[in-house]
């Protein structure tokens, strides 16, 4: 078995029941609210348009922008609940609606029968308008059941695991397999959850009891399989916790460390390498990838991830709104003030390469249009076409970029960071907003263009520690050789490894580790 198939099959466990968790928690509340709100805002024609109106207006907003607004209105919260919270509120309106629809398409003959054979109004619902509506109450949960796992997905830049996991961090890396399997077991979950609610509608329309039991029987199950990994893990990190203790170096010894990863290639091996030397120290290691830029901070400023690798000119612009870059080493020293005084995050040093923002063209195109520099493309801007991941084109360093070079004019793609270099290398656009340390700009030929105007801040490599891991020594002191001790070249072929030759970050990481013992 190949290491990028056995990774796959090592991760699905806990991708999987973490899906199987937060789709069903989310279905399952979803019924709770909206079947109740239903059955009233049915006998009530004003209610029922206001509840149907706003669950739309609702389910008009994307997912991922759903799951985004979560985070800053549960005060910065990342992982289970902003996407539980996501979901729920994208569960509601197919069941809501269908529970309304179906009690009020009962024809008013039969209410009038079951009062006149003198049925209460609340068995009336219970025992014959409920079981009439029944079916359409069950397509609306069949059709929120498919809805949401597949938007739970989604979840993962939020910091939630689940199948988006797989299908995330397959894009990003080029690796195929992990996007199938993503797509596949989301897709399998999704219409076996769909068949179970159709046999339980079955089982209640046909009076079987033991079909009924038998369903239930196997949602059981499936909750409960889904359970176990994590109580597995936990059972057995605390059997083995004595053994780490006595053969690891003292500090962070059986201790959890949660780190975390922005959502590409470059990211993910770092985040590996990190692993690979708290692991080697004692700690037990967490992994939290695919956060966004301003996510990823919000998460190690409140504790929600102990440690991450971020980029000084990322948190000058971004975090920081400072709209001038200065000298490379100042910005260091004041950043790290900045960040250490407003919000305790501890600045561990710098890992000794710079990954830029650059702008890439094919080399043959660059001479094409004599442009050897951002300067060089004022006089045909209205002419080109310019490539960026989904965040470029929002960040300070593109408007100034922009603005500085007279580049307003020029046509903006947004797209995955994936499919940049290979949109920019088949001509369908002219140039990208590349990553200076990719092993695709060397591999494709590309040709970075100067700043003259020195525009673009300077992009060190830095750990960054959360105000609850800076109190914990013995976390620094596992991190610490990997301050200084990367290169361009080394980050640069550790990415290539990854995007060309189909490594797995960890493999790439493995490589790395070896290159900084030497």
């Amino acid at each position: 078995m190949n290491a990028n198939l056995a990774e796959r099959l090592a991760e699905l466990p806990h991708l999987l029941s973490a899906h199987v968790i937060l789709s069903m928690a989310a279905l399952g509340c979803g019924i709770a609210v909206s079947v109740p709100l239903g059955i009233l805002a049915a006998q009530r024609p004003g209610l029922s348009a206001v509840t149907l109106n706003i669950a739309s207006v609702i389910q008009t907003i994307p997912g991922l922008a759903l799951l985004a607004l979560m985070v800053p209105l549960l005060g910065g919260m990342i992982g289970f609940w902003p996407a539980f919270l996501a979901l729920l509120l994208y569960s509601l309106l197919p069941i809501l609606r269908n529970t309304i629809v179906g009690l009020q398409g009962i024809e008013p003959q039969i209410r009038e029968a079951a009062r006149g054979i003198g049925m209460t109004r609340g068995q009336s619902l219970r025992q014959v308008e409920l079981p009439l509506a029944l079916p359409v109450i069950v397509a609306g949960l069949r059709t929120a059941t498919v809805w949401v796992v597949g938007a739970a997905t989604l979840a993962t830049p939020v910091g939630a695991a689940s199948l988006g996991n797989y299908i995330f961090a397959g894009l990003q890396t080029r690796n195929w397999l992990s996007v199938i399997f993503g797509c596949l077991f989301a897709a399998g979950l999704a219409i076996v959850l769909d068949q179970a609610i159709r046999w339980l509608e079955v089982a209640a329309r046909d009076r079987r009891r033991g079909l009924a039991i038998g369903v239930g029987v196997f949602l059981a199950l499936l909750i409960t399989v889904s359970v176990m990994p994590r109580f597995v893990t936990f059972q057995g990190e605390t059997a083995n916790l004595s053994r780490v203790e006595a053969s690891a170096a003292p500090g962070i010894a059986g201790e959890t460390v949660v780190v975390g990863a922005k959502s590409y290639t470059e990211q993910y091996i770092l985040a590996s390498l990190m692993q690979r030397q708290l692991e080697a120290a004692g700690a037990r290691v967490e992994r939290l990838d695919n956060l966004g830029s301003t996510i990823a901070f919000d998460a190690v400023r409140t504790g929600e991830i102990d440690v991450y690798v971020d980029f000084t000119g990322t948190i000058w612009a971004t975090v920081m709104n400072r709209p001038e870059p200065i000298e490379r080493h100042r910005m260091f020293t004041e950043m790290s003030a900045w960040l250490w005084e407003e919000h305790g995050i501890m600045t561990l040093g710098r890992l000794g390469y710079e990954n830029a923002y650059g702008f890439a063209m094919r080399r043959d195109r660059a001479a094409e249009l004599e442009a050897d520099s951002l300067d060089d493309l004022a006089p045909i801007a209205d002419e080109l076409e310019i490539g960026g991941d989904p965040e470029v084109f929002a960040r300070a360093e593109w408007t100034a970029t922009r603005d500085a070079y007279g580049l307003g004019a020029m046509r903006t793609r947004t797209m995955d960071a994936t499919f940049m270099y290979t949109a920019v290398r088949d001509r369908q656009v002219d140039l990208i907003t590349a990553y200076t340390t990719d092993g695709r700009i060397a591999a494709f030929d590309l040709a970075v263009l100067d700043d003259p105007l020195s525009v673009l801040p300077p992009y060190d490599a830095i750990i960054l520690l959360s105000p609850q891991a800076a109190q914990r020594p013995g976390l620094a002191d596992a991190l610490a050789p990997l301050i200084g001790a990367i290169d361009e070249m080394m980050m640069r072929e550790a990415n290539r490894q990854v995007d060309m030759d189909g490594q797995t970050p960890a493999q790439a990481a493995a490589w790395l580790d070896a290159g900084i013992s030497e």
